[in-house]
């Protein structure tokens, strides 16, 4: 019964001793352990028990998986996918605001197109109807008399030659204006252009950038202008001017004021010395857009108090179709052509707008 218990006993000695080999248990530190093998070998039963007892004493129990009781284990925490999210975009940039002069006239960088291209410089239009209250008969003699309603077409353009004069605020331009006046439906005197004004001019175009009550002043046009009908003896009309232009600006609106003074002419070469009571010392034009439309308005005037002549001169221009659009005129006062300066009308005439020229 002994030698049982002393075999089970050895048994569960070996066993405990294979655990000890598998989970390397133990420290250096630990006191020496008998040896498996050694405890045979003890001759006396009492010693070699004892030798097997130690071994067995000195075998830590293998301790159980240690668990949490249920209240102190952690919640498992399953995350929730991040739905994608466009990436954030930047609130688009504002478009800057469109400057009608330098348009014009290029005054900003951003506007600048370089030498010898044409653009738009006045008005450019054809007016199939334009009727007048009072059509100028007397220069003619009797040898022409004119249709209250006739046609009026006028072509302008201009080009920039030298660009970025001092410092780069200066430009050389040159321009052209064509104006006619032809009695189209006058079919009893053959349908003549009884008038045709040219005038050729050189402008020196000076960017500027200042504030006055509440435009800002965006160039000043200094410039050269020449105008005749290019006829002789008693048809024949011309003066030379020298005039500075103020060009201002606000948003859509655009304001140009230009004084002039004429150059004088010799009393046998003048054939018409007055013009200047007549069509007056300088003009101011205003000009406002709206959604493609194009509202414009020309005053002239001698600036004399007494005998006080000028103009005025207002049209508007619509969209019709793609890049052509309307155009109405209507005129009231002296020069509506050369031929008519020293004599007063009102007309009204109704056409097409060829070119955006603001």
């Amino acid at each position: 019964m002994a030698l049982r218990t002393r075999q089970r006993r050895l048994a569960a000695l070996v066993v405990k001793s294979s655990l000890l080999g598998i989970l390397q248990v133990g420290s250096a530190q630990a006191a020496p352990v008998p040896n498996l093998g050694t405890c045979p070998a003890i001759k006396s039963d009492t010693e070699r028990l004892a030798c097997f007892d130690k071994l067995a004493g000195a075998i830590p129990p293998v301790p159980a998986l240690a668990s949490k009781p249920k209240s102190a284990q952690q919640p498992v925490v399953v995350a929730e996918p991040v739905p994608e999210t466009a990436p954030a975009q930047s609130a688009p940039a504002a478009l800057p605001e469109v400057s009608l002069l330098s348009r014009q006239w290029e005054l900003d960088d951003a506007d600048k197109h370089g030498t010898f291209q044409f653009r738009p410089h006045r008005a450019t239009y054809l007016l199939p109807v334009k009727y007048s209250d009072s059509p100028n008969n007397a220069p003619f003699q009797g040898n022409l008399r004119l249709d209250s309603v006739e046609a009026k077409i006028q072509f302008s353009t201009k080009t920039k030659v030298v660009e970025g004069l001092l410092n780069k605020n200066v430009d050389l331009w040159l321009a052209y204006t064509v104006t006619s006046f032809w009695q189209a439906y006058n079919h009893g005197a053959s349908a003549p252009f009884r008038e045709t004004d040219y005038s050729p001019e050189a402008m020196l175009v000076v960017r500027t950038n200042y504030d006055i009550a509440g435009l800002t002043g965006r160039f000043i046009n200094l410039g050269l202008a020449h105008e005749s009908n290019g006829r002789s003896v008693a048809l024949s009309r011309s003066w030379n001017r020298v005039y500075a232009q103020f060009g201002f600006e606000r948003g859509d609106f655009a304001l140009m004021i230009r004084p002039w003074y004429r150059i004088p002419e010799s009393a046998s070469q003048d054939n018409n010395p007055d013009i200047e009571d007549y069509l007056g010392r300088g003009d101011l034009e205003a000009t406002y857009n709206n959604n493609g439309h194009t509202y414009s308005l020309l005053l002239r005037n001698n600036l004399k108090s007494s005998h006080n002549r000028g103009a005025v001169e207002v049209s508007w221009s619509f969209p019709l179709q793609g890049r052509l659009k309307g155009y109405v005129q209507y005129f009231n006062g002296y020069g509506e052509s050369l031929i008519d300066y020293n004599h007063s009308q009102q007309s009204l005439g109704i056409g097409f707008s060829l070119a955006d020229w603001m």
